[in-house]
């Protein structure tokens, strides 16, 4: 089993967004972070990356984690343009100007790296499609090489074929969730050596939920199935993260059920070298990260 769970929001519940982050809107409840500490320790995770708040919930999370054996990473807040998608999650900057400060606080802060957030999410009910404006092929460049000149990986939320290759191409350390991929974008991220998080149980635990349209959710299911055995077959560096946090999505549980749909995918007689290779992106996420 891996040991680590590299993609989650320490601030979220998986049951209700809304509550959740008002929960934390006045201060990090300390109460609510150690119960999703806890639920890691008994998962026996020991590495969490965390994908960023508004609140800071992740900051506090790092300081009282090794309390529970847990190893944890967080870019303090992630970073999207003003008027794209990522508010939830972190702070906007309208310019150049007000990204690179916005680096230097990350920096200031402590940040372990930095995240930024290339595109929206899927829209669960439309085919194919991802909300919020892609951010240009120059746009990441620039945002990637800032981060690395001060030091700092950078974790990329990127959905779409050429917003994964612009990312791959910019040099981001590591592309969480990647969906509606294909070949080129796949074969993109090998060359690269860029570490894809896929983040499958997102979708497939809301499967029988009746949340969304029942066709579309196994539509986009089958794009994750088809993007994950091509990724493996074609050698890209893999790393297990849940996304947990997110709808349907619980603390501890999440990695557990992500790595089993991995396994499903790509079926028993591939599970030893999946187990190798997980183990391979885990050590990589946390040399980077």
């Amino acid at each position: 089993m891996v040991a680590a769970e590299c993609h989650a929001h320490i601030f979220m519940d998986g049951v209700n967004y809304k509550k959740a982050a008002a929960a934390h809107k006045n201060s990090p409840r300390e109460d609510l972070i150690r119960e999703h500490l806890a639920a890691y320790q008994k998962a026996g995770i020991s590495y969490v990356r965390d994908g960023g708040d508004p609140y800071g919930a992740g900051v506090l999370a790092r300081r009282i984690a090794p309390e529970y054996g847990i190893t944890y990473r967080t870019p303090v807040f992630a970073i999207h343009r003003e008027g794209r998608y990522g508010k939830i999650v972190g702070r906007a900057f309208s310019d150049w100007k007000e990204y690179c400060r916005l680096v230097r606080e990350v920096h200031r802060a402590g940040g372990d790296f930095l995240k930024i957030m290339t595109t929206g999410i899927l829209d669960f009910a439309e085919k194919g499609r991802v909300t919020s404006e892609a951010l240009t092929r120059e746009e990441v460049s620039a945002m990637t090489a800032k981060a690395h000149d001060v030091g700092l990986s950078v974790m990329a939320h990127v959905n779409g074929a050429q917003a994964v290759i612009d990312a791959a191409e910019a040099g981001v350390d590591s592309i969480e969730h990647g969906n509606f991929q294909n070949a080129e974008s796949i074969c993109c991220m090998a060359e690269h050596g860029t570490i894809w998080v896929p983040t499958i149980v997102t979708v497939s635990n809301l499967l029988e939920e009746g949340r969304y349209p029942a066709e579309t959710l196994a539509w986009i299911f089958e794009t994750q199935k088809t993007g994950l055995r091509l990724g493996f077959e074609k050698g890209v560096v893999l790393a297990a993260g849940s996304d947990a946090g997110a709808y349907g999505v619980l603390h501890g549980k999440g990695i557990r059920e992500e790595e089993c749909v991995m396994r499903k995918i790509l079926g028993k007689e591939k599970e030893q070298e999946l187990k190798e290779r997980l183990a391979a992106g885990e050590k990589k996420i946390r040399d980077k990260f």
